[in-house]
């Protein structure tokens, strides 16, 4: 403590308070502490924001309020826009002000502490060896602000406001309406009931077809592994084929197939079978719909996870499997106790992902049967999930704010799951907290 006091008496006189009080105008604590091409390089670019950038924060967060004035002039669209980009430039100046004023605060304290004040050529050395890294990624910063978070924070205050159909801009004012949409999504029969029938459907469907892809890809990768299987290159390659297929081209084919009137499934295998009582409504009647996109996902998304656990189960020593057999464990105990234990522990982070992609598995929900069939008295169709039931309310619908409300709670949703995939991955990677 005595060395330190001794240190503080270098400079006494030159105060860290009065740096950040001069600070308060950009440059001039910078100048206080003997840094002046830096405290000159601060007011100009400080100043040159103001004068250019003042007229247009302001104006952007006053029509953030209003939503503009004047109908069929004022876009209410552009104004929140603005209001969004006006409110993210303000962010940007008052967190480098603040910086700012830290700057000059730090550099006061190093001069008391007997530090001097590097010339011209250290100073740009010591600068550029300081911000290289933001330089770096302040473009990928830049670009990730104006291309996800902007979108985001506009499609946050759009669950806000009555934008629809029939409030649309430039012809109508949008106004903001506070949590009336998201009661209207609670309590309006029609909004509640599609509500629950798509978030419990969303749930089933990805539990479901998520388990089900990954026991059977479990089950092949199993069975193919079986030392007596011979083969195994051909059966593999024939096993991982329906991943090497466009997940598009598949959808596709699979609709044509299960199409109600000439699809392959009744014409060819169904009906000559059981006869023409035996059709199936696959795209007439909800249930067969979800039961279809079901088996479809199944076949789609087992390729994957079985080359994952093929990978897997390679590399368990035999040994174990021989330790095993002296010890008179059975097939179910071997598996039990060493094969399923291993391939969680080495797969358990990637397939809590495939759980997380068919939640929000949006091209095989569209691309079979649009989310239809219709059901009445709802606005989702009988197989939309959640993703295919905002898509719908956007494009088709025009539900703007409906669409922007369930897209809030649906991120909250994904969030919430995430959070428990990284809790989870993290465990995993951990030793010896399977």
């Amino acid at each position: 403590m005595a060395a330190n006091n001794e240190r503080e008496l270098v400079n006494p006189k030159h105060n860290p308070t009065v740096a950040a009080l001069l600070s308060i105008i950009p440059g001039l604590g910078q100048a206080y502490n003997k840094r002046f091409l830096k405290g000159a390089a601060l007011f100009i670019l400080f100043a040159a924001f103001v004068i250019a950038i003042a007229d247009f924060i302001a104006t952007g967060l006053q029509g953030l309020v209003t939503l503009g004035v004047e109908e069929r002039v004022d876009d209410s669209r552009v104004f929140l826009s603005n209001g969004i980009i006006a409110f993210i430039l303000l962010t940007f100046f008052l967190a480098f002000y603040v910086l700012n004023i830290q700057d000059a605060i730090k550099d006061a304290k190093r001069i008391q502490l007997g530090w001097q004040v590097p010339n011209i050529r250290e100073g740009f050395k010591n600068a550029w060896d300081t911000s290289f890294p933001y330089f770096m990624i302040g473009p990928g910063l830049l670009l990730l602000i104006f291309v996800v978070v902007f979108p985001l924070i506009f499609m946050v205050l759009l669950a806000f406001t009555n934008y629809n159909l029939y409030n649309a801009p430039p012809r109508n004012l949008l106004e903001w309406v506070g949590f009336e949409n998201f009661v209207q999504l609670f309590t309006l029969s029609e909004w509640r009931d599609s509500f629950i029938n798509v978030l419990s459907w969303t749930l089933i469907w990805t539990f479901v077809a998520t388990t089900l892809q990954i026991a059977l890809a479990l089950f092949l990768a199993t069975i193919v592994n079986d030392p007596r299987i011979k083969f195994k290159k051909l059966i593999r390659t024939i096993f991982i084929l329906p991943w090497a297929v466009p997940a598009f081209t598949t959808i596709i084919i699979f609709s044509a197939m299960f199409n109600d009137n000439f699809g392959a499934i009744n014409t060819g295998i169904l009906v000559p079978l059981f006869g023409d009582g035996a059709a199936v409504p696959w795209l007439t009647s909800y249930w067969f719909t979800r039961l279809a996109i079901i088996m479809i996902q199944v076949w789609l998304g087992f390729p994957f996870v079985y080359a994952l656990f093929t990978g897997v189960l390679q590399s368990i020593s035999a040994d174990w499997y021989e330790a095993a057999d002296i010890d008179g464990a059975n097939r179910m105990q071997k598996f039990r106790h060493i094969t399923f234990p291993h391939v969680m522990f080495a797969t358990a982070p990637l397939l809590i992902m495939q759980y997380s992609f068919n939640f929000n598995n949006f091209n095989i929900i569209y691309l079979f049967n649009q989310g239809g069939p219709a059901v009445r008295g709802q606005t989702a169709g009988g197989s939309d999930i959640l993703i295919s039931w905002i898509y719908s309310l956007t494009f088709e619908n025009q539900q703007f704010n409906m669409a922007a409300a369930v897209s809030i709670i649906l991120g909250l949703l994904v969030a919430g799951f995430a959070f428990f995939q990284f809790r989870r991955s993290r465990s995993f990677k951990e030793e010896g907290t399977f």
